[in-house]
Formats: structure tokens, sequence, C-alpha cells
């Protein structure tokens, strides 16, 4: 019998995964595929507006906590999600920079100024300052980055302190493989990695940059070889920073690469292509784990369960035709919309009733059955995006609550388990 099985292989699986590996688990990931870091733009976001802009995010989680106590925030508390952010930013070394108690503000893929906490240094090198002076060069054979409306969006925005940004753009004419016009940011990326090709690139990027003092490119500086971004920043003399291209992202495959392998490395068994379809146990008992996996069924008896698969992106979470929502992994009750607020409705901006369902936990991230403190099964617990009471896109949370959740999960196990 293992000790823990991680359900889920998002930064939340992975993150409890690698805290119960650390802390001398024996440790089981199962997951029916991978999991979204690799959708993701890269960025740790902690929480970006509630509802307007957030400077300072952990300020800004306590208040939110005495506003929506339902919110996963609230029993996580900004002391929590500080230290278990920190705690993986420490784990993965040279990854992430940035502040949890200050947001940067980072160009999106069409030039409008996104708020997160911690970001790689290619990305987070384009923080927007005052009085910056900012060149966007695009690639033409990347069809889905166009400098001219980054730039013109970039220039447009007006900083927290009424400052501004001035941008310019320009294009390199330049194929990552030969006699293909139209490309992926995954092909450049690969490219990229040759030595050869970053030079060219490189002695490109500094003609079409003119005279900026910083220059951004789409996401595409490398994708397994170390240390692309520095290179190029070294040959053309000044900083240069990467916008994030729509999905999937570069930066987002980088990280799922770089956690997954500290995961491997710290001895946890990684099953991929494993449908989890029971728990195996009762109400407050101890059971194990089913998985359906290649058409049979495979059992892994674990002592502890984190249930970490997402929420209705992933399919982890369902509607059905009659507006039930159920949990499918494990067939966990649901806290669901309230029954005055109707799932139907004209607008769907800000905190739709929907998409506020997800399972109830504890201060543990044990689940609960909704409306109350009692456990569903005594060593069942959730991390990230199926716990419910937040609307993480809105809000720009979801890397904050993913992680924090599943350090809790795996500390209170380690703690069952000590």
């Amino acid at each position: 019998m293992t000790d823990a099985v991680v359900i889920g292989a998002g930064i939340a699986g992975l993150t409890a995964a690698l805290r119960l590996a650390r802390g001398g688990a024996t440790v089981t990931l199962v997951s029916g595929g991978l999991g979204g870091l690799q959708l993701s733009q890269g960025s740790i976001d902690i929480l970006g507006y509630a509802p307007g802009l957030v400077g300072r995010p952990l300020d800004a989680i306590d208040d939110l906590a005495e506003r929506s106590p339902a919110h996963p925030y609230a029993r996580l508390g900004s002391g929590r999600v500080a230290s278990s952010v920190g705690w993986l930013a420490d784990s993965l070394p040279g990854v992430f920079t940035g502040d949890p108690t200050h947001n940067m503000l980072l160009p999106t893929a069409v030039g409008v100024a996104r708020p997160t906490a911690l970001a790689p240094p290619s990305l987070a090198t384009g923080d927007l300052r005052d009085g910056a002076s900012i060149a966007v060069v695009g690639l033409r054979v990347l069809k889905d980055f166009h400098p001219g409306l980054v730039a013109s969006n970039i220039s447009r925005v007006t900083l927290p302190d009424g400052g501004s940004v001035d941008a310019t753009s320009a294009w390199i004419d330049m194929e990552a493989r030969p006699g293909e016009a139209d490309t992926s940011p995954l092909n450049v990326a690969r490219a990229m990695d040759d030595d050869a090709f970053r030079r060219r690139f490189g002695d490109a990027l500094a003609r079409a940059a003119g005279d900026a003092g910083i220059i951004g490119v789409p996401a595409v500086l490398g994708i397994r070889q170390p240390g692309v971004w520095e290179a190029l920043c070294h040959q053309v003399g000044r900083p240069v920073f990467e916008i994030p291209t729509p999905p999937p992202g570069v930066p987002g495959m980088r990280i799922n690469t770089t956690l997954t392998d500290a995961v491997r490395a710290a001895g946890v068994r990684l099953i991929m292509g494993g449908r989890v379809v029971d728990h195996g146990g009762t109400s407050s008992r101890r059971g194990g784990g089913a998985t359906d996996a290649a058409g049979r069924n495979r059992r892994f008896p674990a002592r502890a369960f984190v249930l970490a698969p997402g929420g209705f992106e992933s399919g982890a979470l369902h509607v059905d035709s009659r507006w039930n929502v159920t949990e499918r992994a494990l067939g966990l009750p649901v806290s669901g919309p309230p029954a005055d607020q109707p799932i139907v409705q004209e607008d769907y901006r800000g905190d739709h009733p929907l998409f506020l369902s997800g399972l109830a936990v504890d201060d543990s991230m044990r689940v609960v059955r909704p409306g109350t403190d009692d456990p569903v099964y005594d060593n069942v617990h959730a991390a990230g995006g199926v716990i419910a009471g937040a609307v993480r896109w809105t809000e720009k949370s979801g890397e904050g609550i993913a992680i924090a959740s599943a350090v809790a999960a795996a500390d209170a196990i380690l703690k069952e388990l000590s």
C-alpha cells in the first residue's frame, strides 16, 4: 500500500505529489492525460482582480476572504498562500522570479496588461514600467502573433501610477523549418534550441528593433535547451522578453517538464492514461482507489488521496441536461449553484453561479458535505480547480489557489502519516 495517491497532473497535482514525496511519503500520481500547465501562460497568478486591478495580492486575499467566506482563500489565508508559492518557487530554482506581495503587469498575446505575481525571468523582464521604450518583434511564419496589435495595445495601457509605455512593432522574415511558411510557436522554440538558428535570429532581431531599449518577442525562446533567453539578451546587448502566445504555451510546457522531472526525481510513480473510477471505500472509512487504464481496472490501495483533476475545463466537473453538477471521478457531493440563482442567465460576467460550483473542503482540504464540516471520506483531500467558490479566470487566482491547496492537502496527509 502506498502512502498517497494523487489524481491529476496539473500544477495542483504535481505540487501535491512533490510536497508529499519530499516529506517522506510514497506517492503514486494517476492522470488521464497531460495537465493544464501546457495550456497556461507560464506564470503564477495569485489574485489579479478583486474585482478591480490588484497591486498587492496578499493584502487583497484577506479582504476577499472577509467578503466571500466560501472562497478557497478564506480557508487558506494569505500567509499559507505566500509560504506555499514561495516553497514551490524555491523547489524549482531559476524557474520563477517575482514577489507574492506585488503584482507585475505583463503583456498578453494581444498586448493587454495582465497582473501576475511570479513568472519565468524571460517573461518577467517585460513588466511594464513608466517610460519604457519597447519594440515588439514578430516572425512572419508565426501567424498567431501580431506585433502591430500587441504594440498598439501596450501603448494604450495606463499604468497604476498614471505612466505609460512607448511601443513600436516590426517583423522578421525567417523560416523555422525549410519551406514552412506557416508554423507553430513550438516549432520555432525547437529551432531556437539550435545555437546557429538562435544567432541568426538574434542578428535579425537587433536590426528590426532599432533603438528600442527593450525587445518583446513571442514566447518561443527554446523548449529543451537551457540558456537560450540569456544568450539572446547577451547577443543583442539589451533586455529581451517573451510574450505568451495562444495555447498551447511554450513557457507552460517548459514549467510542466521541469516540475514533472522534479516529481519523478523525488520518487513519485507516475501513471498516465488512467481514468479514476471510484474510491473503493465507504463514508468515513479508508479505501483503495481504482482506475480504468487501457481497458482494464487496476486498484491502488493508499492511506490517503489528493483529488486534483481540474474543474469544468478538464471534465472533472460535469453538468447534465437538467443542470445537475457532478464530480466524475469519485462521485463526491458537489456544492452547486444556490437554488435562488438560475444557471441560465443573460449575463455571464462576474461570479456566475455555475462556475462557483465544486467540492466543499475544510481547512485541511478534506472534502466535506456541502454546508457541513462532515468529511465524505476521512482520507480524501481536494486541490485546485475542483474546489468550489472561485471564478479563477476572472480573478486571475488559479495558480495561487492550486498551489496553496495542494500544499495544505499534502501537509495534512503528512501530519496524519507521522
